[in-house]
This record gives structure tokens, sequence and C-alpha cells, in this order.
């Protein structure tokens, strides 16, 4: 995948951002020695991203998070260092912004240098098994929320739908209509369509722009 200097992924809870953001972390630090992954969610002090805090740290990829992340303390505090986002401009950074206009509130204080800077994408990230957004419509509602409290647009769209564990391949290719009809009612390419890194042989040829992932685990106490 080609990646602008800042990627950040938003869409409906539970469409699965956090894990796309590991993912794209580690192979975004393939080709970029100074990368960062943010996660920027301020409401929901129960970060994912720190579920994966070893292997990223392992790989030399710099982690941004609330001081109050996997706590009991729901604080809405932006870390001093997630302004190194645009501060920055030779470190590439992946962005979990959260889920719907909530979770994207924090964005606002970042958007206008990303606007002037110009070196993002954003992507909305659907899932078409995910019970509150089964259809373009309804996917077209969070995504224009998510760009009014976050005052930045989308760029572009991630297929991520997939019924867990349960998922194979023809479940990945029952979405491929959904994901087209989110595209044409939001006005958005679709850049990838993530797969379980199980099922990529499966799919590939079948499905362009295919984007294997490892499935986020978390640690044990």
């Amino acid at each position: 995948m080609n990646y602008k200097r800042i990627t950040l992924l938003a869409g409906h809870y539970g469409s699965g951002k956090t894990n796309i953001a590991v993912n794209m972390a580690l192979d975004l630090k393939k080709s970029h020695a100074n990368t960062a992954i943010a996660d920027l969610d301020i409401v929901n002090p129960y970060f994912r991203t720190l579920d994966s805090k070893a292997e990223l740290e392992s790989a030399g990829i710099r982690l941004i998070v609330s001081p109050y992340a996997n706590s009991s303390l729901d604080i809405p505090a932006l870390p001093q260092d997630m302004y190194a986002i645009v501060d920055d401009t030779s470190m590439y950074s992946i962005i979990d912004v959260g889920g719907d206009d909530r979770g994207a509130l924090a964005l606002g204080r970042l958007s206008g240098m990303i606007r002037e800077e110009n070196n993002y994408d954003m992507f909305l990230v659907i899932n078409k098994y995910r019970p509150l957004t089964p259809d373009g419509q309804s996917v077209k509602e969070v995504k224009d929320e998510i760009e009014a409290a976050g005052r930045l647009k989308f760029t572009g769209i991630i297929n991520n739908s997939n019924l867990g564990a349960e998922t194979d391949a023809q479940c990945v290719l029952n979405s491929l209509a959904f994901a087209e009809e989110v595209s044409q009612i939001c006005g958005l390419p679709i850049i990838a369509t993530s797969v379980e890194e199980s099922l990529y042989n499966e799919l590939s040829g079948k499905i362009g722009n295919l984007f294997p992932m490892k499935l986020q685990k978390r640690p044990v106490d």
C-alpha cells in the first residue's frame, strides 16, 4: 500500500479500525524508519492499540496514546506528544480516530494543520456484518457525522467486512456488493479489502487490493 505521511482510520464502532491500524503501522515501518501509531479516541479510555504494545515497540514503532489508556478513568485528555503527528514532518503516522462522531472530536484539534500540510488520507472502515450499518445509506450517515466532528474529509474506503473467527472466503466475497454500494453513495473509492492472512491466498486474484492482516491478540495478564 502507498502511504501518505498521515493515514487516519475512522468508522462505526466495531468496524475493526484498531486491528487495521496496527497492521498498517507494521507495514509502513518497512518503508519508513520513523513510524508512529496513535490512538486518538479520548472518549473511550480502553485503548485496544495498547494490546499490541510489545509487538509495536519491538518493531521500533512509536506508540502515542492517552495517559489514561486502559485505566478506569474516563478523562478526555489529548496527550501532548499527539501534536508530534503534525509538528514532526519526518514522521509517518497511522491514526486510529475512534468510533463514530464522538471519537472524532479530538481530530478537530489537529485537522487544520493536517489540511494545511495536505499529505494525508482518511479511510472509512466498513463492515457489512455490523447490525447498525447494514447498507450504504447508514454508512453515509456515520461518515457525515465523523467528517463534521473531525472537520476532515474522507479520501477512501477500506472494506473490513468480517464475522470474527467465523469469517471465511465466501463471507468476504459476499461483502463486495455492499462495499460497492457504499462507494457509490459516499463518492469514495475502495482503497483495499482487508482479510485475515490465512485467507489471502484463497482470495488473491478474486479481489483487488487485498490487505492481509494478523489478527490482534489480547495479552494474558
